[in-house]
């Protein structure tokens, strides 16, 4: 029989041995809440489509911790980013929710970013393919590339300076040459459609999602004609689009190579989540790895569908860290975005 002072080391060096090796330690995230952080209101479609995620993210972090919203909408995200990189503790509780207005705002020097978009740790997000196609109306006589570049002043749609869709139209007129491109802001969407069946308008850029759902009938009655589209990731393709050029092709130049890049880069990153400088190391890998096991759950993938009404297109935290290392950022091309992104006369080639 052992004595009692040889049972109470063996029983240490067991108790030690477990507690080294993880064993009989509850996980990290057992019983605590995890806050996400969101750019928008609550209630509205991105709230809905991130909360989609929700469920997905609890079920494959260990410990399965309660994931709530705190809304902090204004400054087209920078109110949350900088909240993220400069308050948020570092402790992997608090995530950030945000939109790729978040990478634009700092690589083109908008004004009230604190923060560096290089120290964040990115989670990845669950969208990442956009497709945008220009178009003309078929009434417009403007069915051939060549017919395109020699009309001046054709009129194209758009909602406001700085939004996508009139970013995507000036980088279209841009890099495929347009003369004189006249831009007629102030529609919704869907005014738009209206406003381009009725001769308003000569032209816009739409997404490939919005062109197969609310306007199929365009292409059956042949009521438009398609000039080209952008790939976003680059060689990300849908079928029904595949004989249009890309339009990386009309870029003549490494500087206009550049300018798609940085196009691409902008929207690919989709709707980020991402981590306070700092986090630890631990915290970070599990989140990783929850993050990447949510977004190739097939039941992520419905009810995102369910919810959003158009399919998921994760991209992995790594992917979206390299997209963000690689993203150009040298004055020039920084300079003809802004130029394009901004309300200025179109830059010359």
């Amino acid at each position: 029989m052992k004595s009692p002072v040889v049972a109470s080391v063996i029983c240490a060096f067991i108790y030690w041995w477990q507690a080294s090796h993880g064993y009989g330690q509850a996980p990290f995230y057992q019983g605590k809440t995890v806050t996400v952080v969101q750019m928008v209101a609550a209630g509205g479609t991105g709230d809905v489509r991130r909360k989609a995620l929700f469920p997905f993210l609890q079920k494959y972090i260990p410990g399965n911790p309660t994931i709530v919203s705190e809304y902090m909408p204004g400054g087209g995200g920078r109110k949350a980013a900088n909240y993220i990189y400069r308050s948020a503790r570092p402790d992997g509780l608090t995530i950030g929710g945000l939109s790729s207005s978040m990478v634009a705002n700092a690589v083109l020097d908008t004004g009230g970013v604190q923060y560096d978009l290089d120290k964040f740790i990115y989670l990845g997000s669950p969208v990442s393919i956009f497709h945008y196609i220009f178009l003309t109306r078929s009434e417009a006589g403007l069915n051939s590339l060549d017919k395109l570049r020699s009309t001046p002043a054709v009129r194209i749609g758009a909602q406001e300076v700085g939004h996508d869709v009139y970013i995507s139209a000036r980088v279209f007129a841009y890099l495929m040459g347009l003369r004189e491109p006249k831009f007629v802001l102030g529609y919704g969407g869907p005014e738009m459609d209206i406003a381009l069946m009725g001769g308003e308008i000569d032209a816009r850029a739409v997404s490939s999602e919005t062109l197969v759902v609310r306007n199929a009938e365009w292409i059956e009655k042949k009521l438009v004609d398609l000039h080209a589209i952008v790939e976003v990731p680059k060689g990300n393709k849908p079928a029904p689009f595949a004989r249009l050029l890309e339009l990386e092709t009309f870029a003549g130049s490494d500087r206009e190579r550049r300018l798609v890049t940085m196009y691409r880069t902008f929207r690919v990153i989709g709707t980020p989540y991402l981590l306070p400088p700092g986090t630890p190391k631990a915290q970070v890998q599990i989140l990783r790895e929850a993050m990447s096991k949510a977004y190739q759950d097939p039941e992520f993938h419905k009810d995102f569908k369910r919810l959003s009404g158009f399919e998921a297109s994760p991209i992995m935290p790594a992917e979206m860290e390299k997209a963000i290392r690689e993203l150009p950022r040298d004055r020039e091309t920084v300079e003809l975005f802004k130029k394009l992104a901004g309300a200025d006369p179109m830059p010359p080639r």
